[in-house]
């Protein structure tokens, strides 16, 4: 039985692993800035991860065919492409503006993303105009998640108090999913406050796909048996990282994301390694309070992604921490009963060091294959 057990933790880490190689944190995000500059003409701004268009690319592989990735600026252009045929401007009947690539590359308003540049003519189709982006998120994905903002970033000088604030709609933006309907460019979008649930389901995926988060949480219960000490964890944790998440989310510090990255790596090995030298789960919360400072501006990634206006700042943050929060507690509800589920069946009701230490060591070698990407990614 025990070999049986073994076995099938081999092949759930492996799993594990393999989904967590591609990206340790949220992917599936796009977005798009519309920018309407008079006589029908837009400029359409499309933000994306680098990690996700080569994961597109890689599954529309037709679209590769025959192209010389080694000749300067191809790449580019592909992208150019790919992106120009997934989003468009167009009418109630369907028909869409012309569009014509401007450029692709970094974004310099997001370290996080590039970006692909539209100019989109529309004065040759009649009637209200729509943006249309769900071929992007089809090729995305079933998770994907594509952000609309109108108008030039930072300007709110046509806003009301109101608006401002929230109390009323005003030109913002709205976060749309596979299956929901074109936005009219018409009528306002969604205030702040009506944009919180989405950022919580946001946040309770980004912990749930934040496999680095996830391994660090599952180190450090690992000899946990009682609520208590969990509680204490759980809760330290969530203390230290909202207070990076939040200043990070904010702008009052900003650490190099790379570094932060492999601080997180390192946080996991040394609370796996731990797991060898000692049982002791009630002090266990210190190491969660300490790595919950460096584990929180690695969450703000996740919500810095979704480039969240100033003035929505508040309920996104707010409604963000909290979806991380219960994803947090989703999982130790599941892990921890888990954990003694296997003491009873397999090892007399008492948790064993062999057990524990195969599972640390295991979690060890992800976070030294996250310490070397990393570090290897830095330069």
């Amino acid at each position: 039985m025990i070999r049986l057990l073994n076995n099938t933790l081999i092949v759930a880490f492996a799993v594990f692993g393999i989904a967590s190689a591609a990206n340790a944190h949220t992917a599936d995000i796009s977005s798009s800035r519309i920018v309407p500059e008079g006589n029908d003409h837009y400029r359409v701004e499309v933000g994306f991860l680098g990690t996700d268009i080569e994961r597109m690319f890689t599954e529309n592989k037709s679209e590769l065919s025959g192209a010389d990735l080694t000749e300067p600026g191809v790449i580019e252009a592909m992208i150019g492409k790919f992106i120009q045929k997934r989003v468009d401007l167009q009418n109630a009947e369907g028909q869409t503006c012309a569009s014509t690539v401007v450029s692709v590359g970094e974004d310099p308003s997001n370290p996080y993303d590039s970006r692909a540049v539209l100019a989109m003519d529309c004065s040759a189709v009649p009637g209200q105009i729509f943006y249309n982006p769900f071929k992007l998120l089809g090729a995305q994905g079933e998770r994907a998640k594509h952000l609309v903002s109108i108008g030039e970033k930072g300007d709110e000088s046509t806003l009301t108090e109101a608006q401002r604030i929230g109390r009323e709609p005003a030109p913002g933006q709205v976060m749309i999913f596979p299956g929901d309907e074109i936005i009219d460019l018409s009528k306002p979008l969604l205030t702040p406050w009506e944009l919180a649930p989405k950022f919580f389901a946001a946040g309770v995926e980004h912990i749930m796909t934040g496999y680095d988060h996830l391994c660090f949480l599952l180190a450090v219960v690992l000899w946990a048996s009682r609520a208590w000490p969990v509680i204490k964890i759980v809760t330290a944790f969530t203390i230290s990282h909202s207070i990076t998440l939040s200043l990070a989310a904010l702008q009052l510090v900003n650490l190099p994301s790379a570094w932060i990255e492999i601080a997180i790596a390192l946080s996991i090995i040394y609370v796996a390694l731990e797991n060898f030298f000692t049982r002791k789960v009630d002090d266990r919360w210190r190491d969660t309070f300490l790595f919950g400072f460096i584990h929180g501006f690695g969450f703000a990634s996740g919500l810095i992604e979704l480039g969240v206006p100033q003035r929505a700042i508040v309920p996104a943050l707010a409604s963000f921490n909290i979806g991380v929060e219960i994803g947090q507690i989703g999982v130790v509800s599941v892990v921890i009963p888990l954990l003694v589920l296997i003491d009873k069946m397999f090892f007399n009701g008492k948790r064993k060091l062999r057990f524990v230490r195969f599972c640390s060591g295991v979690i060890a070698c992800f976070g030294a294959y996250w310490l070397f990407a990393r570090v290897s990614g830095v330069g």
